[in-house]
């Protein structure tokens, strides 16, 4: 097929091509319902991406990748299966948009740290006025009391 191109973004300055030669995929026939000549084709694809031997890496997203792949990671290596598709070019299509959307989302910088803050008076204020304004309302539906 071809590379995996990232366009430039966060935490990807410069952009990332995950070379097709750095890419291993098998194929194996997809799981599913089936009659007469169903899913016979090995339409299923396994993708894998050994990220500690990648050289499309720096030092920085290499560190930042094995960190925060680690749970999908066996040995350095990240593996994406695609079978939903009846085609294996679709499938292996789809294994490669799989793996792009993961390096964005995985080398994106960490967010913000947030920052505390108080409510202001006013806004105190409001709340307290929607609590008795609301107080008021279910008051009003009691029966009244007898004389």
């Amino acid at each position: 097929m071809t590379d995996v191109v990232l366009p430039p973004g966060r935490g990807i300055p410069d952009g990332l091509v995950v070379p097709d030669a750095e890419l291993v995929e098998r194929f194996s026939r997809s799981s599913g319902p089936g009659g007469q000549s169903v899913n016979t084709t090995d339409s299923r694809v396994e993708l894998r991406w050994d990220v500690g031997a990648s050289a499309a890496l720096g030092a920085l997203q290499r560190d930042r990748l094995l960190e925060r792949l680690g749970p999908r990671l066996t040995d350095g290596i990240v593996s994406i299966v695609a079978s939903e598709h009846r085609s294996q070019w679709q499938n292996r299509s789809a294994a490669r948009a799989r793996l792009k959307a993961m390096l964005s989302d995985a080398l994106a910088p960490p967010p913000a740290a947030r920052r505390a803050t108080r409510p202001s008076r006013a806004a105190k204020q409001r709340r307290l006025d929607a609590k008795r304004h609301r107080g008021e309302l279910k008051s009003k539906r009691a029966r009244p009391p007898l004389e």
